[in-house]
Order: structure tokens, then sequence, then C-alpha cells
């Protein structure tokens, strides 16, 4: 939903995301992409300059196929904010042969389920991933986002400005033995307080 090439985001971990999506559609939330299972993979440089400068590589397939680039994020802004391109493409395997060409390596691969509704000039998804669910809330500003997060009863102080990835590499870290965030290789859901986070909607 990103305007002018800059995306502007909230995330919230939610700890009963069927309840949330009931509070959608109370809201009279319209549905813009029904739940659909995503492929990603996410692409850097031999040396790990895109990750070292906090800019994004990615190559997704859902019922489309993208490729997207994103730029270092704005931590100093109310909700996370971000230089964004991205565009489909034909072939998924052609993209990634091409990114390889050009000496782009994939990184890392990531999946998740995605439900996708529109509510009050943004965009609210809702993220099933290996390790839990998160809200994505993305908007023209930080008071619309903020808005649509109250009008769901989500706290907004628990917030997160740390990409999925970021959670992610936060397991790993912690002992998780996975190199992708794949179903087959997270098998569990984890608590809140694994990634330094608190249930938005607790």
């Amino acid at each position: 939903m990103a305007e002018n090439n800059l995306e502007q985001e909230a995330k919230f971990y939610i700890s009963n995301l069927p309840a949330l999506e009931t509070r959608l559609q109370g809201k009279a939330a319209v549905l813009k992409h029904p739940r659909v299972f995503e492929s990603n993979l996410r692409f850097d440089l031999p040396d790990g300059s895109l990750s070292a400068a906090r800019q994004v590589l990615r190559l997704r397939q859902d019922e489309r196929i993208r490729l997207t680039f994103k730029g270092a994020m704005d931590l100093a802004r109310e909700v996370t904010s971000r230089t964004e391109i991205e565009f489909e493409v034909s072939s998924f395997e052609s993209a990634r042969a091409l990114l390889e060409a050009l000496g782009y390596r994939v990184n890392v691969m990531y999946e998740k389920y995605r439900t996708t509704y529109t509510l009050g000039g943004c965009e609210v998804t809702l993220d099933e991933m290996p390790y839990g669910s998160f809200a994505e809330i993305e908007g023209p500003d930080a008071a619309a986002i903020r808005q649509v997060a109250q009008s769901l009863g989500l706290q907004w102080a628990a917030r997160s400005s740390e990409s999925y990835l970021m959670l992610f590499s936060r397991l790993r870290q912690a002992g998780l033995a996975a190199q992708n965030l794949s179903f087959s290789e997270v098998t569990r859901r984890y608590p809140p307080q694994a990634f330094g986070l608190e249930a938005a909607d607790a």
C-alpha cells in the first residue's frame, strides 16, 4: 500500500488472530485478499552489505510474483518508515536467475499465510508466521495507523519496529536451530516474551 515509494507501518504480536479478524469484520473492514500462502526469498551480496545497511531485496510469490527493494528504516518516527520499490515479474525462476547472475545470493527463505483487509484508509494484514501470529497496519501516516490500531483494541505501546527476519534472528541467537523461517523448520509458536514483545491484544 506504499504511496510515493514510502512504506509506513506498525507491527503487533497477536495472541488471538481469529478474534482480531472478527473485530475487523465487526468494523465493516473490507476483505482485500483472502488468506494466501507466501514464499519469500531474501537476497544479499556475498559480503552481506545489504543486510549491514538494513536494506532488503526480496522475491515473493503468492498469487502474484513481486520483486521488492526496501531502504533502511527510519526509526526516529512513530511508525516504521522506509523507501519501498516493488513491481510484478512474470517468472519467479527467471527473476531469481537474473539476481544471481548479478551476484546476489539467497540469504534466507521465509513463509507465511496472509489475509488482507482495508479499514480507515489503512491496510491491515493478518500474518500467520511459523513462530507466531502478527498484524501489520500500513497507512498514509502515523495518526491514521494509530487510529485503526486503537479501534481494533490493540495496545499502541506494544508495536514493534522489527522485521519478521529480525525477530527470527532473535530466536536463532537464543538457540533455535533453523536456517529458514519455514513451517517445516520452525514447528512451534513462541510467546511474545521470546521476541522482547508484548501481545498487543492482551
